[in-house]
């Protein structure tokens, strides 16, 4: 048995949001927060960890996004009310000019665009590349990771930074190769041990655990 700290990342998709419902780009401007449903997740989510089914916590972030933060603010009493570190630079891809759009909308203002095809390219002026967002997500979650040695730390967060934490935590490409489907309120978990001189590899506990959505709906029903 090693004595080196055990560091966990816990990542918590949020709840539904009303941007989901929507289907528009949801960045400062447009992101009101969850949805009914959404806070119904993440209340399923605080019932699931007072239960015990989650490892205890030492620290809570969030990203700045009301979505991410109502997420946190519900299951953080669950956690022993912690105080709530927002880092800005955990916040999901910024839609810029698009805020608030829907893809088609977008396309039909600004022309068509492959997104996936062309990750060091803008779809709009003021919109983050692919990989830009990842490289500012993978720095933020490594200062997370330098500042929390030896702690279990939950981020409520996105779909998209947990796309980046698999890529960049596992070390496979930026984009391709596969994708995520990551579940409102899910759970996403990886653990490494970091000694004085250098850092393991990090492990992948889980991936989209839901369990405490069962008997809710998939999502909230639209025309």
């Amino acid at each position: 048995m090693t004595d080196d700290p055990l560091t966990e990342l816990i990542l918590v998709r949020h709840g539904e949001s009303d941007v989901n419902v929507q289907r528009v780009l949801g960045g400062e401007v447009s992101c009101t927060g969850l949805s009914d449903l959404g806070r119904r997740q993440a209340t399923a989510l605080r019932e699931r960890w007072e239960a015990g089914d989650a490892p205890a916590a030492d620290v809570l972030y969030s990203s700045p996004l009301p979505r991410a933060r109502e997420t946190a603010e519900i299951i953080n009493p669950a956690l022993g009310d912690l105080p709530i570190k927002i880092e800005q630079d955990l916040e999901e891809l910024r839609p810029g000019q698009a805020d608030g759009m829907t893809f088609a909308e977008m396309q039909e203002q600004f022309g068509p665009f492959e997104y996936r095809s062309r990750p060091d390219k803008s779809m709009v002026l003021d919109v983050e590349t692919r990989l830009t967002f990842f490289y500012r997500t993978s720095r933020a979650l490594e200062k997370v990771v330098a500042d929390n040695v030896g702690k279990t730390v939950v981020i409520a967060c996105h779909g998209g930074v947990i796309d980046v934490a698999f890529r960049h935590l596992l070390d496979v490409a930026p984009q391709g190769m596969f994708d995520l489907w990551t579940i409102n309120t899910s759970l996403t978990e990886f653990r490494v041990q970091d000694a004085d001189d250098k850092r393991g590899r990090w492990m992948l506990v889980r991936y989209n655990d839901h369990a405490h959505l069962s008997g809710l709906p998939a999502e909230t029903a639209t025309a």
